[in-house]
């Protein structure tokens, strides 16, 4: 058999009845149309089984429809969460997307915004942290941050702060009488809107006279340097504890779930000796061996805000007379809490960690 042949714009307009000028139009600028129109040729479309020749379209208007996104890295689980939402949105927004993890590297992620910008990406989603958006803002293109510094261009942020007193309340009411936090340190010069989860959480424990203590360590994208760092933490707050229920909230969930497993294989009683929360509601906090209770970032919310504002934004862009919002628009978005058993007692009061099972040493 033949190959069939493909659909023309001329086989449209006289399925139409309208000029090929006016069929130029629908697919290079529709709002130019009135919507019977619109109607009509999407309809005339699918009577004819058009297949649209994508690299002929890029070659006539530049528009690529290709959108970049650039990851600081994919072993917080929080990262690979959004970006698996973003790529989600395919069917409603129509994006193809080009990923990088610049893996925390200046100049790695230079050239990986420069190759984006040679592949003609209309839009871009940044979450890493490494690039100033004075930088970025520089590429001409929108541009939209998911929780990173966003002074020079739009963003989508969780209500942090808010975060960090509703991760404190939770181990005051469960009965926590001493609260550390655990977290990795900021690089010089980073700002980073999830640091804000901290004074939300000093703030509470201060105004509520709680004793609390927060210890930092630095960060490196591997496990076993991340469960020696880690281990040498809960040392310390083991030996300052006195026996009392410790409330520990740990700066995410990959970070969290790596606390439980340590305490678990020393021995240590969940949740009647310590109690722990996360940050994010990445999968990892659900699959944890024992549900670890978070502060939920709603990544599926994030993501759709942002591609959303950024789809907007590139259709200002291409308007025959560009329009682009004169100012960064920034979105918030707030946290919900998600107890499971890390801070819940069962009602048979069974416990996780057993000195019986396990040996009680950070070692």
């Amino acid at each position: 058999m033949g190959r069939k042949q493909a659909v023309t714009y001329q086989d449209i307009a006289e399925y139409t009845g309208f000029s090929k000028a006016t069929i130029s139009r629908y697919f290079n600028d529709r709002d130019s149309l009135t919507l019977e129109k619109q109607d009509a040729i999407s309809e005339a479309l699918k009577k004819l089984d058009y297949r649209q020749n994508k690299v002929a379209r890029v070659l006539a208007n530049g528009k690529t429809e290709m959108v970049g996104i650039l990851l600081p890295d994919l072993y917080h689980h929080f990262y690979y969460q959004i970006l698996n939402k973003i790529l989600g949105t395919y069917r409603e927004f129509g994006f193809k997307f080009l990923v990088f993890n610049g893996d925390h590297n200046e100049e790695v992620e230079r050239r990986y915004l420069q190759e984006l910008m040679a592949y003609k990406v209309e839009g871009m989603i940044v979450l890493s942290n490494t690039l100033s958006s004075e930088e970025l803002a520089g590429t001409g293109i929108p541009i939209v941050a998911i929780e990173r510094e966003d002074r020079s261009i739009h963003s989508i942020t969780t209500d942090n702060y808010l975060g960090g007193q509703m991760a404190a309340e939770l181990l005051r009411k469960r009965g926590c009488t001493k609260l550390f936090h655990i977290n990795s340190e900021v690089p010089p010069g980073y700002i980073l809107p999830a640091r804000d989860r901290i004074p939300g959480f000093v703030d509470y424990c201060e105004k509520n006279g709680i004793s609390h203590q927060e210890y930092y360590f630095r960060y490196r994208p591997d496990q076993e340097s991340l469960q020696k760092q880690i281990g040498g933490i809960l040392e310390k707050i083991e030996a300052c504890r006195g026996g009392e229920k410790a409330g520990i909230f740990a700066g995410n969930d990959t970070y969290a779930n790596t606390i439980l497993n340590i305490l678990l294989r020393c021995g240590k009683k969940i949740p009647s000796e310590y109690q722990i929360v996360g940050f994010d509601d990445s999968p990892i906090a659900l699959d944890a061996v024992f549900p670890i209770s978070t502060i939920g970032q709603q990544a599926q919310q994030m993501a759709e805000s942002a591609v959303s504002l950024l789809s907007e934004e590139m259709r200002k862009m291409r308007q025959r007379r560009p329009d682009p919002s004169k100012e960064p628009i920034h979105k918030i978005i707030q946290p919900v809490l998600i107890e499971r058993e890390t801070t819940l007692r069962e009602k048979s009061d069974r416990e996780w960690g057993s000195t019986q099972h396990f040996e009680s040493s950070f070692q």
